[in-house]
């Protein structure tokens, strides 16, 4: 217990207990917990949407999604989840040791991220857009939005990237970090299952 004197009298103050987690942590969680909600919301519209389709899913005239290519991008992405795990192993031993598997995981990110962009491009031109139907306006939504994710996830992977580089990268930095992107990783899936099966 700590003690104050105040007015000639000292009174005994509680002890700080230390903290359950780092502030930071807490507030990706918090943050992770919201966005988790977030596309709750967007994979039940989307849900209640397609069993409701009289004609079926996809809508007649729309195209179908790239569900092999996609699966591809979607094992890079997965496979980085356990670069970057391994990463914050050895940067618990020995930090300059994350630093390649931290690029590796990033480049595999970057890679998810690029080839959704292809993706894209390839169902633009095949007609699927915002304003064709329900389906590509579900699609973009979904997706595009977990692509916004993905892409600040990488933004924040190059932060813990360059205070590594620097040496000046905190344990809690990493985890926070690493709490965003394993959301985007372990959301990926569940959006994949949904909207592209």
């Amino acid at each position: 217990m700590e003690t104050a004197v105040v007015t000639g009298k000292v009174l005994r103050l509680p002890t700080r207990n230390a903290p359950v987690a780092p502030s930071g942590v807490i507030a990706m969680v918090i943050f992770v917990i919201a966005e988790m909600m977030f596309f709750a919301g967007l994979i039940s519209a989307f849900t209640i949407v397609r069993t409701t389709a009289l004609a079926g899913w996809p809508p007649p005239g729309q195209p179908r999604l790239p569900v092999e290519e996609t699966l591809i991008n979607s094992v890079a992405l997965l496979v980085s989840a356990a670069v970057l795990y391994s990463a914050q192993r050895r940067f618990r031993r020995e930090p300059s040791a994350a630093k390649l598997p931290l690029l590796v995981a990033m480049a595999l990110g970057a890679f998810f991220v690029v080839f959704q962009g292809f993706e894209w491009v390839a169902m633009l031109r095949q007609g699927l857009t915002m304003q064709s139907s329900t389906h590509g306006a579900f699609f973009y939504l979904i997706v595009g939005t977990h692509g916004l994710h993905a892409v600040a996830a990488l933004i924040a992977l190059a932060y813990v990237y360059a205070r590594l580089v620097r040496n000046s990268l905190s344990q809690t930095a990493f985890w926070t970090a690493q709490i965003f992107w394993y959301f985007v990783v372990g959301l990926w899936p569940l959006l994949y299952w949904r909207v592209y099966l």
